[in-house]
Order: C-alpha cells, then structure tokens, then sequence
C-alpha cells in the first residue's frame, strides 16, 4: 500500500503535490486545448465540445455543493454518472445467477420464460450447491406420476359467508393504482380474467383499469379507505356498500399492515397524484396522499371483529378477511381470542412478509421491522391450530414466491393459496431497475409518466400474465405428482428435507415446530412461549396482559415446570425466546 495511505504523519512533497495537481486538471486542460484546437484549425465541433466542457470545468471550480467536481473539474461527473448506472451495471455485467438482490437472475429468467411461453429447462446440472447448509428439496415418490389436473382451486368463505368465492392457489398480490401504471393494471387484470385467478387491487381502492376486463377483484382496504372515505379520511359504509356489490368484487381484505413498511402508512406524493387517482381514491388534488399508519374504524381485537362482520353484511355476505405483517405475537392473539369470544371467524387471513414488496419504504423498516414471511406465517398457523379454529380459516402468503416450488413449499407447511406481486410484475415487463418510487420506471409498469406507460402493451403483456400463471401451476403440479399426490392440499412438511449447518438433514416436519390441536387452550403447548404469548392476548386491548403473564408463571413454577419467572421486563424476555422457540 502506497506509504501516503498508511504514514498519518507524512511531509508533503513538492514534486507529488505538482504531480496530483497536473492529475486533478488534466481533464480541464485538456479540454482547453481541444477548445484552442477548434479555434486554430476553424472546426466548429471541436469548439462546441470543447467549449461546452470547458464551461462545465469553469462551473465545477467555481461551485462549492461538490467537493469532487471541485477537485477534480469535469472527471468528477464519471463518478456520479457511475453511480447513476450501478445497479444496472451490477445487474447485466456482475452479478452472479444466483444472487438474490432482491431477485436473482435465474429467478426473474424463469418468469420471462413462462410468461413468454417458451422453454424453461436447463443442461448440465444444478446452479446450486445441493450440500450447502439450508437448501432444500422435495422427497419424490417410487409412485410419482404426471397429473391431468393443473388448475389446482379452493373455496373461500366459513358458515358465516353467503358467497363464497372458489379461486386459484396462485393469484396476484395486492399492487395499487398509483403505485403501478393503468397500462400494468389493465395488462394484470385481463391476465387474471384470462387464466381464471384473482387479482389484489392493493389499497389504492378500484379503478376504471381494475374495471375494464373484469378480472376477479380482492378489494383491499387500507388505513385510508380510499374509495370509500368520508372528506376527513374515515371510513364511508355507503361509499363501501356501493362499490362491494359489484360482481367483479369477490373478496374484502382488511390491511392491518403490509409487508414493506408494516407499523408506518403510505405516502403517495402530490406531484405523482393525477386526476384520475384522485378520483379513484377520493383525495383532493395539490397535496400528499397519505396512509395512516392504523385504522381509525376500530382500536380493539373485537371492534375488528365488529368491524369485518360490517363488511360482510355490506358487501352482500362476501368472504372478509385481513392481511397482516405479523409484528407482537400477543397481539395476533389478541384477534383470535376476540373471535372465539364472539363466535364470529374472518373468512381468511393473509400474511405478508418483511421481505418487502413493490411498495417502496424508508431502509430501515424494509431491513429491520417486521416478521420475515416462513416465520410470520408459521406463527399464525400455530396459533389457530393451538386455538382449535384452523379449520374454519383460509390462510394465504405473500412474499418473494414466484416459482411452482416456493407455492409448494408454502402448502407444505400449512398455507392455502400463494399471492405474487413482483413475480406477476416480472410477466408484464418488470426490470428490477427498483426505481418503483421515482415515477422513472423504465418498463412502465411503475409510473405515471404517460408517455412511459404508453410503452406497456396491454394485450401482450395480458398474454404473459396469463401463461405466467398457467406455467407456474404446470410446474406445482410436476412437483407435486412427483410427490405422488393428486393435490397440493395434500403436501406436507415431511415432504421437504433441509440441511442444516453440520451437514445432518432434517424433514422440515422436525425443523420447525408445530403446536398440537387445541394446545393453547389447556397452555399445553410444547413451546412454552406459545403459552406465555397466549396469556398476554387480551380480546378486548392489543396491550399485553403482563399481570397474566406473571400469573401464569408463578402458577407455574408452583406446579414444578421448569419455566423461568418473569418479572417487570416480561415482555422483552418472551419477545427475545420467540425465534429460538419456534423451531
């Protein structure tokens, strides 16, 4: 290493400071020189560049915003220009196939191929390394056998619904309007109506594109109730019940949070609202578009409760349910004890992941709030299995799933159906430039840049979305006749092996932890955080009981188990036991 990087101590010399010096403004000299060129030899191009760069080099001295641009006078730019192009740079010239940033390119290869209708196999052997700790893999049949039937479906709707909705186990995630282009709307949901799945409309209330082909609609209400909501941003039951009972709409979800940003509400900026999106939404034009970060309709486990049996009855008996980013267990439980109080079950629930989504968010909640998917997910199962009440709910997953292996492994460990947003923005054109908020999408697909979005065919990308879907469930039913099932109901976790870190394989069955029926009614749960968890739910506060809490451990410790005592900081302590618990 050069003496100058690792001497704090070192003299200046004269002859290196000239030569940085002549280094600093070479670049500027030379386009001096070009500029002079111009002038002696009478060409009027070399004059415009080098007079342009020469401007630019007068300008970079004089400014005091950058410091690079100040030293170094028109070279600086590299650098930003460098940075500008990073990620494309990363994406098409150094990045590894198997490299997940957020999607590896094997990955986002595989859905342009299945959306194109084109060959998705490989030659030569596997990407991966099969004896790498944590990969996993299906166990296959001696009877394996090819499958008829691909279109793998389930009903939605418990005794409570009056029109339960029958709907693929693939269909696409929630994804607003405004947050996509009416061209990646339009293109999704004529996909959708084509392949016979549902699609999400995501919070940003139904629009005229959701409308247009008549593709099956979730309606998906936010903390801001767009599209139904009083001038003060509460919740509107007539706005609500007028839209609800259209036909197309089969399926009322309750966001309590999302994935991205789970705790914090959304911003849509003003100068990213149009008209159209203001009237879809029910906001004024000429100011932000923002989310609360939770519902003013309801404070409780059972005013939620109240709250989606209004809809239902509003919405002419369709199934209700809520999508949730599992954040503080007790108060998940909080709701099932709320709805074993009242009798009164959602049609189903949906658990999004911390992985994030197309929605953009500040960093740090992207990477350090909220509950990763398996986990989440694998917390909520538990809960209604230790409850007693699996049976009488749906539950979906959202989260990176793209592949007829991902909504395989899901329905292995217990889900109903998957949702995919960025795998079904992936059909109809989608980069991963993940220039989402910055209204610059390249593709169209997440801007409102009319001229950008007017690129996005909507018949073709309609094609895609369609034989996305249709591939997608060709390869879960290759898996799972492999398996030597007829349904992908009938996955589950012992058909999966995993490796661990000393190269020993476990059934994910023995991996992670699964509470028996009815466990958490008796605090018999082998877990014993799941019983602590349990005790703190109060059906009428999402605040944690922590006298009950205390209780039940001094009740405890009476009867012998070799459960430790907790005291003042309760809570803290169940919240640090929960991951090394679940499994």
């Amino acid at each position: 290493m050069p003496q100058s990087r690792t001497n704090l101590n070192a003299e200046p010399k004269s002859d290196s400071y000239l030569i940085g010096l002549l280094l600093r403004y070479s670049t500027l000299a030379a386009a001096a020189l070009l500029f002079l060129a111009g002038l002696l030899l009478t060409n009027w191009w070399l004059i415009l560049i080098g007079g342009a760069l020469v401007a630019i080099g007068v300008y970079d001295l004089i400014q005091s915003k950058h410091s690079i641009l100040n030293n170094y006078p028109i070279a600086g730019h590299i650098r930003y220009v460098l940075e500008d192009f990073r990620p494309e740079i990363r994406q098409y010239l150094l990045e590894d196939d198997k490299e997940q940033v957020p999607f590896s390119r094997q990955q986002r290869a595989l859905v342009y191929q299945r959306a194109k209708n084109v060959s998705d196999t490989n030659a030569f052997g596997t990407l991966d390394d099969l004896y790498h700790h944590g990969k996993e893999w299906f166990l296959q049949s001696a009877v394996s056998h090819p499958l008829e039937k691909q279109d793998f479906r389930i009903t939605v709707g418990n005794e409570h619904c009056q029109q339960p909705h029958d709907m693929s186990v693939f269909n696409i995630s929630a994804m607003s309007f405004g947050s996509l282009s009416a061209n990646a709307i339009m293109a999704l949901n004529q996909g959708a109506k084509m392949g016979g799945f549902t699609h999400d409309t995501g919070e940003g209330a139904i629009s005229p594109y959701h409308r247009k082909f008549g593709g099956d609609l979730i309606w998906e209400l936010g903390t801001g109730y767009f599209g139904c909501r009083h001038d003060d941003g509460s919740f509107d039951p007539l706005s609500f019940a007028e839209k609800a009972i259209e036909p197309q709409v089969k399926m009322i979800e309750i966001k309590l949070s999302q994935g991205a940003k789970p705790g914090k509400g959304g911003v849509l900026p003003s100068e990213k609202i149009t008209q159209e999106i203001a009237d879809t939404r029910q906001v004024p034009m000429g100011q932000d578009c923002v989310s609360p970060s939770s519902h003013s309709a309801f404070s409780t486990p059972l005013e939620l409760v109240a709250f989606w049996q209004q809809l239902r009855e509003l919405s002419g008996g369709k199934p209700v349910g809520f999508k949730l980013c599992v954040g503080q267990p007790w108060q998940f439980m909080a709701i099932v004890k709320a709805m074993m109080e009242t009798d009164n079950y959602p049609d189903f629930i949906v658990i999004d992941g911390a992985e994030g989504g197309t929605g953009a968010a500040p960093v740090e909640f992207m990477d350090n709030v909220g509950m990763p998917l398996i986990d989440g997910f694998l917390l909520v199962h538990n809960t209604l299995v230790g409850a007693g009440i699996r049976d009488k709910i749906k539950l979906g997953v959202s989260g990176k799933i793209v592949s007829g292996f991902d909504i395989a492994r899901f329905l292995a460990l217990g889900a109903d159906w998957c949702n995919s947003a960025r795998g079904f923005m992936f059909a109809v054109g989608c980069i991963q430039s993940r220039s989402c908020h910055t209204n610059t999408c390249p593709t169209g697909v997440a801007t409102q840049d009319p001229y950008r979005q007017k690129a996005l065919d909507v018949p073709s990308k309609a094609e895609r979305v369609a034989s996305f879907h249709k591939n997608t469930l060709k390869s879960l039913a290759s898996i799972v006749g492999a398996v030597g099932l007829e349904h992908p109901s009938q996955l589950k976790p012992y058909h999966i092996a995993r490796r661990l870190d000393d190269s020993q394989i476990k059934l994910l069955s023995k991996f992670y932890y699964f509470t028996d029926e009815g466990a958490l009614l008796d605090h018999s749960a082998r877990a014993d955080v799941f019983n602590q968890m349990w005790v703190m739910a109060d059906a009428h506060t999402f605040l944690p009981d922590n006298d009950a809490l205390i209780a039940y451990n001094k009740d405890s410790r009476d009867k012998g188990k070799k459960t430790r005592s907790y005291g003042i900081e309760s809570i803290e302590d169940v919240t640090e036991d929960i991951n090394e618990n679940l499994k």
